[in-house]
């Protein structure tokens, strides 16, 4: 990466770090553009020119996020099925700690700014929905697709609910591999 496309990461991280911190201050709602634009020392411009929408200043990896079963499948290894490949890419993420996964401090009150926005709560379904549209061009089989979106995004559900009950990071996780673990089973076995 050369210095200016470290210095358009570095500009998109600040912008994203200040709207989020706002957005959890004061709920996702109640902040404007103009807002986070103060916050993060630039014009509003400039936040468009990096998030064309204010959800897209919320979901931030929303690209990462829609991409990541897809990349899964055409990234797995000879003789590797979609599901194993799918199970291995889960568990690896958790094993590494991934931001997308919720699992950090602070993970609770996101999903709550989630759940009090109409706008969030929409933009979280169109994430889903295109998910599981990159998954079925990978695998070029919509059903087998809509199997494992499903199964992620009911782990994802499960990790949501319990770090919401303010269950331990640790404790989480190893719930979510086991409940990983018997899901890419019964889909392995359909599959």
């Amino acid at each position: 990466m050369g210095l200016r496309d470290e210095k358009k990461q570095a500009t998109r991280t600040a912008i994203a770090d200040a709207a989020l911190t706002l957005f959890l201050e004061k709920g996702f709602e109640r902040v404007t553009v103009a807002e986070v634009a103060r916050a993060a020392n630039v014009s509003v411009n400039t936040v468009f020119n990096y998030f064309p929408t204010k959800e897209d200043l919320f979901f931030d990896r929303q690209d990462e996020v829609t991409q990541r079963l897809a990349a899964a499948v055409r990234g797995r290894a000879d003789g590797e099925t979609p599901v194993a490949a799918v199970h291995r890419a889960f568990a690896e993420r958790l094993d590494r700690d991934d931001p997308t996964l919720g699992l950090r401090p602070g993970s609770a009150l996101f999903w709550r700014v989630v759940d009090d926005s109409p706008a969030l709560l929409a933009r979280a379904r169109l994430l889903r929905e295109r998910t599981e549209e990159a998954l079925a061009d990978a695998l070029a089989d919509p059903l087998a697709a809509a199997l494992l979106a499903a199964a992620d995004h009911a782990l994802h559900a499960e990790i949501r609910r319990r770090i919401t009950l303010g269950e331990s990071p640790e404790s989480v996780r190893t719930a979510v591999r086991a409940a990983a673990a018997r899901a890419f089973t019964v889909l392995a076995a359909v599959a």
